[in-house]
């Protein structure tokens, strides 16, 4: 399941105060992107997730769709759904109609779904890097660093559009050559959601096989 909360992605939880190391330019246009997405009650977005090698000579693509409200977010992706309501996480893999219930937990070197606009804000150094086009819409490209040397992850890019102030696009880079890129292909923003959106509903997967591992 780590695989897949780490694809996503961007995902896709950007910050302690901006402080005299971190980059004053990139540190104003992250807190106008977190505070837009920290304004909505939810939103719903359908990405492309794109995992390279250069090494191994590996490239693949898959499509998915995430929700998300704060800390709560529902994952659609390569077969799976994973459901995640704060405190317990739910991961359906259609091809055995089976569930895994676990508790949620804080991995400080993955990034969930619901971090992607607040991660900036612990653990992490950013820098403007430049502007740049996406899609024919101009955006400031920003990296992030990890402070924890240990961390898999060593840096982060993000393409947040100059004028909606949206995450349009983002890579993860890994230590094992591993570079994830997750473009987003359409936004919903306050997304509808209600109590059963982030909780996983055994009556609606006839025959499903349940295995609690909490």
């Amino acid at each position: 399941m780590k695989k897949y909360l780490a694809l996503l992605a961007l995902s896709v939880s950007l910050v302690s105060a901006a402080s005299a190391q971190q980059d004053p330019k990139a540190a104003k246009i992250l807190d106008q992107m977190s505070a837009k997405y920290q304004a909505m009650k939810a939103f719903r977005a359908n990405f492309t997730q794109t995992l390279e090698n250069d090494a191994t000579k590996v490239k693949e693509n898959m499509s998915g769709d995430i929700t998300v409200s704060g800390q709560k977010f529902r994952l659609k992706i390569s077969g799976q759904e994973v459901i995640n309501n704060g405190k317990t996480v739910w991961t359906y893999m259609k091809s055995e109609n089976e569930v895994n219930i676990s508790e949620a937990e804080t991995d400080d070197q993955e990034i969930s779904p619901s971090q992607i606009y607040t991660l900036y804000k612990k653990g992490y150094k950013y820098a403007y890097v430049q502007e740049a086009k996406e899609g024919g819409e101009a955006v400031d490209v920003i990296e992030l660093t990890p402070e924890d040397r240990n961390n898999q992850i060593f840096k982060v890019r993000l393409k947040v559009g100059k004028v909606d102030k949206a995450v349009k696009s983002w890579q993860m880079f890994k230590k094992n050559g591993n570079r994830y890129t997750f473009k987003i292909n359409k936004f919903v923003p306050n997304a509808p959601v209600d109590a059963t959106t982030f909780n996983f509903d055994k009556a609606k997967y006839k025959g499903v096989k349940v295995i609690d591992l909490r």
